[in-house]
């Protein structure tokens, strides 16, 4: 079902709107909970180590595929928002040709590099064989990431988060379900848990390629439609490509995070491994309420209504800001309880550190949140590329803590690392976004003028 969020309660729009997004992004996170919980409880601590160890490279890959399905959706938002179907459709078609050509290239191109990278990343011995099997695994299933974060993005941008949610909820599910049937029934270990995690995801998106094709009526593409239009196409990839850029420059970062506390020894990888998980979780509504601001903004400004994308940027920020409070709460009195999810209560050394990464980090969620909302919204402004130049500052604050405070204050400096980057993007684009604000509202005033003037001449 299409909605419009151009006229209306500022508030409800983008909360309403964002709930599915938060429930599906928890139904994400709970399997690779599963995955990690399973794998941790059943085949031991140095499993679990084997699942995370490559875990800043998969957030790399993954966020790239991630950023660039979202960001080929952009101009089908506000083409959404200004009401000009025949438009939107052309972008939705172009968009699925882009997709393709991304999904060939990333696929091959990760699986010959998978044993390269995870030397890179320093890959303690005795977890290199199952850190292989897994990541491999999931570099293979790069094309069903790709087609079903493009396939509820599109959803999202005309209206729909409900739909996205129903068909990840059941694939999360049936994950849950493999993971168990895999690893302890037909004992494939962990490329069992990475195998599931797969054929779910390949589930979830041909579920929605069958819902856009027989249900959407505004999407079903006539045979004008179907051109490749190499102006569209570009707007595309100026959009998405930096998107997924930022995602991926920001994860650079957290790669050089990980070779350092990877250096640290098997406690602290897989109490970073466990860590990692929950803040992952604990993170993913904070995405679910910035997608539900950058859509709503992305509509407005198709819509030429720029005190709305002022107003929906603040709701957005507030309600963002609240969710970091709360979480920081939970992640400080239950970090302990959290991490024995993946763990054995006999792991205390492990578990310990792990809460204390959770406990640290906690206390900027408000931070990330912030963050998370002006770096989205910036993006459904079609400014990608200043979302670029935040995680480019994302990236430096992580690699200057991991390079200069690793070697004399351990584990400690790694449980600062985040915090450092998410201040030093941040203070960067709450400016820029503000500037580019009072552009847009200067632009859009001159251009309802012009066409005023126009139509004035014409009669």
């Amino acid at each position: 079902m299409t909605k419009a969020m151009t006229e209306g309660n500022i508030f409800k729009h983008i909360f309403y709107f964002s709930l599915p997004i938060v429930f599906g992004n928890l139904f994400q996170q709970a399997y690779n909970l599963a995955d990690a919980a399973i794998v941790g409880r059943t085949l031991g601590s140095n499993a679990l180590g084997s699942v995370g160890v490559s875990s800043s490279i998969q957030f790399m890959v993954l966020g790239f595929c991630t950023g660039t399905a979202m960001g080929f959706t952009i101009p089908i938002a506000t083409e959404f928002g200004a009401e000009r179907h025949d438009r939107m459709r052309k972008y939705y078609f172009n968009g699925e040709i882009l997709l393709v050509i991304t999904a060939v290239l990333l696929t091959a191109l990760t699986m010959v590099l998978c044993k390269p990278i995870l030397h890179l990343l320093k890959t303690p011995d005795e977890l290199y064989s199952d850190a292989y099997a897994y990541l491999f695994t999931i570099f293979a299933g790069i094309p069903f990431t790709l087609l079903y974060n493009y396939l509820s993005s599109v959803l999202r941008a005309i209206g729909d988060s409900k739909t996205p949610f129903l068909f990840l909820a059941f694939s999360a599910t049936l994950n849950i379900f493999l993971d168990f049937f895999c690893i302890l029934r037909l004992n494939m270990g962990v490329f069992g848990a990475a195998f599931a995690t797969v054929v779910s995801q390949a589930i979830s998106g041909i579920l929605c390629f069958i819902y856009l094709k027989k249900k959407i009526n505004i999407l079903r593409l006539n045979k004008e439609d179907r051109v490749f239009d190499k102006v569209m196409a570009l707007k595309s990839v100026n959009i998405g490509v930096p998107m997924g850029l930022q995602y991926s420059i920001t994860a650079i970062g957290s790669m050089v995070m990980q070779i350092a506390n990877n250096s640290l020894g098997t406690v602290y990888v897989s109490a970073y491994a466990a860590g990692l998980k929950i803040k992952q979780f604990m993170m993913s509504p904070l995405t679910a309420f910035a997608s539900a601001t950058a859509t709503f903004i992305s509509q407005n400004y198709g819509a030429e209504k720029p005190d709305r994308i002022k107003k929906g940027l603040e709701t957005g920020w507030l309600i963002a800001v609240v969710y970091g409070c709360i979480a920081a709460l939970v992640m400080n009195l239950f970090g302990k309880n959290l991490s024995q999810l993946f763990l054995d209560s006999g792991n205390t050394e492990i578990i310990s550190a792990s809460a204390k990464y959770l406990a640290w980090i906690g206390l900027f969620y408000p931070m990330l949140g912030t963050l998370d909302i002006f770096r989205q919204s910036m993006q459904g402004i079609g400014r990608s590329r200043l979302s670029v130049v935040g995680g480019v500052l994302e990236m430096i604050a992580r690699i200057f803590v991991c390079a200069v405070f690793t070697s004399r204050f351990g584990f400690n400096a790694i449980c600062c690392a985040d915090q450092a980057a998410w201040t030093s993007a941040v203070l960067f684009l709450i400016p820029a976004m503000y500037q580019n604000l009072k552009r847009i509202k200067q632009e859009i005033i001159a251009d309802q003028a012009a066409r005023k003037l126009h139509e004035a001449c014409n009669k």
